[in-house]
């Protein structure tokens, strides 16, 4: 709220079961909430007099800021509901079992003890009280918001703008502040003037929805659809507005390189020079500026996270030998904040940072912002480049680095403390107000680039701990724009996160526990075969036909001429992959219904090989040995001649067969190094060896007659 505003109008909803089952809008609505307020008046009372008058005056306020609990998506259910289309069936109620339709319910879930707010700012005139004083009586008779089942009681009151800021700034939640005419990815229907007639006339017409014309035979019942009501598109949550400066010692000189792991210390020695130059031009304005920028006020005291400028280092990244240094600072000001957007833009534009001779230069470019996610397309896999600095319970036992040995931790005591920081990253995201849910979480120490910094690295000159500094992978169900930003540094240049580049045609699972001991690779690809197939029958039903990409087999029953999926157990990172072909063939949708069936698969009977209990893990294209391009590539599994050739050694007819399968594969020929053959009963031939490509290849590559089981795997070394 801007400080020249006296009084606000608020509205705590609370929602008796901490479920809202209200259908494609999250937070509710205000026009949810103003026909909310219509219903627990009655329509009847709410026609007439002060009630009405309130009402008016209400519609024709601003949008209000809302704040909102964090909220999931709970369990999906179904329910057989008549279907409106009795008629069809001469009007017998005995044949609506004929008629039912299934209708899906999911409803988000929070906690109910935290309420939806509404709140409205207010004119300092008499009229403006008195209207607002009649609203908080007429929200006393709300008693549901959403669909019916959603049963609920409204608290309302006028608070001063000192009381408003601090309820908003208090509220455990997430606030959703409205701009009129900016682009949003949340527009919410508000009320407007005219909402209150269109509401009362909506109701009186339902009740005149039919009508005869004609007599007699003739005569024909009509229906009338009642008129809808009007409201207002309003975009919440409008994206920031965003600037991309440059580091230079000079206009025409290079982009100045600085450290990756002194992220924080360059983001705070711009924020603070940007600050003083701008009190220095406005200031009568010094409070709103350490808000803005910094997040305290002038009493030093801490504020939220609403309305702060938000300074993002931009490391170099989106290839394999870049050295991810920074030399780029983006700054997002978010619209409608108490420093206008111009002002804080021209505070860091030209800016010097003394002792290092650098410049900041407003760039034209912006390109490097689509590797963070920024403007391009949605992601589902995150990884961070600068560690982030997760809450306290994930912190680590620290080392004396004299006593390295005597108080090293054992693997027990290290999987504890992962665990606590995967249940920290959660909480961090609730933070953040991120609410997308999350398959799968990594964290690690290391650096998931190759030219990257170790978590600890982030911590020097900063006023964290190093123990909470961890490098985190998220894996969302869904895909998630960015850009995201995680932990308590987020202002400072620390958890910063980019989309891993990951193989959109493999499916790939940890096994988490029940691997037999020396388990059976077969055994293992094979019940996974088997698994896949029976999750996209059960999708398709009884008696739809499996797909040639999921079956390997054509209408007939004979071989597939094109190629199918692949099963591959990759023992040394104990996990399963399903692998598409390298060409497409088939409808895209083939591949979309096996992501479908294979999206909640988390346990595999696999025989002898043991009962696997699977989580969900990513395949990253750039640093993964089965995937990463590389020109040598050694056995992993046994490969499996097609043909023996005949009149030739056991090495020459690998070598000739291998030869063969890279070029069905279209794969530039190879040079060959036999390491073993060797003949087996039954199955002929059988060897390994090293691939040698004059350029380099991407994985993975899967080659001989048990292919799609898992044989003839190479990696990349």
């Amino acid at each position: 709220m801007k400080s020249n505003e006296d009084r606000g109008l608020v509205i705590r909803v609370c929602l008796h079961d901490g479920r809202y089952h209200g259908v494609s809008d999250w937070p509710p609505a205000p026009a949810r909430l103003f026909q909310a307020l219509i219903a627990g008046a009655g329509p009847v009372v709410a026609a007439t007099g002060a009630v009405a008058d309130a009402l008016r005056w209400l519609e024709g306020l601003p949008p209000p800021v809302i704040a909102v609990p964090h909220a999931t998506l709970g369990a999906p259910a179904t329910f057989w509901v008549p279907n409106n289309d009795l008629d069809a069936h001469g009007g017998d109620p005995a044949r609506v079992p004929e008629i039912r339709t299934g209708k899906q319910v999911r409803p988000r879930l929070f906690d109910a003890r935290i309420p939806l707010v509404y709140a409205w700012t207010l004119s300092s005139c008499a009229e403006s009280e008195a209207r607002a004083r009649e609203v908080c009586v007429i929200g006393q008779g709300l008693y549901q918001l959403g669909r019916g089942v959603d049963l609920a009681w409204a608290v309302a009151e006028i608070v001063g703008a000192a009381e408003l800021e601090a309820l908003l700034s208090a509220h455990p939640g997430r606030l959703h502040r409205p701009l009129l005419g900016a682009p949003s990815d949340l527009d919410l229907a508000c009320p407007m003037i005219g909402s209150f007639d269109s509401l009362l006339r909506r109701h009186a017409d339902s009740g005149r929805r039919f009508s005869s014309e004609g007599e007699g035979r003739k005569a024909k019942q009509v229906f009338v659809q009642p008129p809808k009501p009007r409201f207002l598109n309003v975009g919440y949550d409008c994206a920031p507005i965003r600037a991309v400066f440059e580091l230079r010692v000079d206009v025409d000189a290079p982009l100045l390189a600085w450290p990756l792991a002194d992220a924080s210390a360059l983001v705070t020695r711009i924020r603070d020079a940007g600050a003083d130059r701008l009190r220095n031009a406005l200031p009568d304005r010094a409070g709103d500026i350490l808000r803005t920028l910094v997040g305290r006020p002038s009493n030093g005291a801490t504020t939220g996270s609403e309305g702060r400028v938000r300074l993002v280092p931009v490391p170099s990244i989106g290839h394999e030998q870049v050295d991810l240094r920074i030399r780029r600072i983006l700054v997002e000001v978010p619209q409608g904040g108490r420093i206008a957007a111009e002002d804080v833009l021209w505070a860091f534009s030209g800016l010097h940072l003394a002792e290092t001779g650098a410049v900041l230069t407003r760039a034209d470019d912006t390109a490097m912002l689509r590797h963070y996610g920024i403007g391009g397309e949605v992601h589902r896999t995150w990884r961070t480049v600068t560690a982030a600095v997760l809450p306290a319970p994930a912190r680590r036992r620290r080392i004396d680095p004299a006593h390295r040995r005597d108080q090293a931790k054992p693997a027990t005591e290290r999987a504890e403390e992962e665990a606590r920081a995967m249940q920290a990253v959660k909480q961090a995201l609730r933070h953040v107000g991120q609410t997308s849910p999350v398959a799968a979480i990594r964290v690690q120490r290391e650096p998931f680039h190759s030219r990257g910094e170790r978590a600890e690295a982030f911590a020097s000159g900063t006023r964290f701990e190093k123990e909470r500094m961890w490098h985190v992978e998220l894996m969302f169900e869904q895909p998630v724009r960015g850009p995201v930003r995680i932990g308590d540094g987020r202002f400072l240049g620390l958890g910063v996160m980019a989309p891993a580049r990951v193989n959109p045609a493999a499916s790939a699972f940890r096994i988490l526990d029940g691997l037999a001991e020396n388990a059976d690779e077969m055994v293992v690809t094979a019940a996974l075969r088997r698994a896949v197939m029976a999750r996209v029958q059960s999708k398709l039903g009884p008696h739809g036909r499996l797909p040639i990409l999921v079956s390997g087999h054509a209408a007939d029953g004979t071989p597939a001429r094109s190629g199918h999926l692949a099963y591959v157990f990759d023992r040394a990172r104990a996990r399963l992959l399903v692998v598409a072909p390298r060409r497409s063939y088939g409808p895209q949708r083939d591949l979309q219904l096996v992501d479908s069936a294979l999206a909640d698969l988390d346990d595999l009977r696999a025989g002898s090989a043991g009962r696997l209990r699977l989580g969900p893990a990513t395949v990253d294209l750039d640093n993964d040995h089965l995937f990463a391009p590389s020109c040598r590539w050694t056995s992993v599994t046994p490969y499996v001649v097609d043909r023996h050739a005949k009149r030739l050694s056991s090495d020459a007819a690998l070598i000739a067969d291998l030869r063969s399968a890279c070029a069905r594969a279209r794969l530039p020929e190879p040079q060959i190094e036999v390491l073993e053959t060797r003949g087996v009963p039954g199955v002929g031939l059988v060897g390994r060896a090293i691939l040698r490509f004059a350029v380099a290849i991407s994985g993975p590559i899967l080659l001989g007659r048990t292919r799609h089981l898992g044989g003839g795997l190479f990696t990349g070394t």
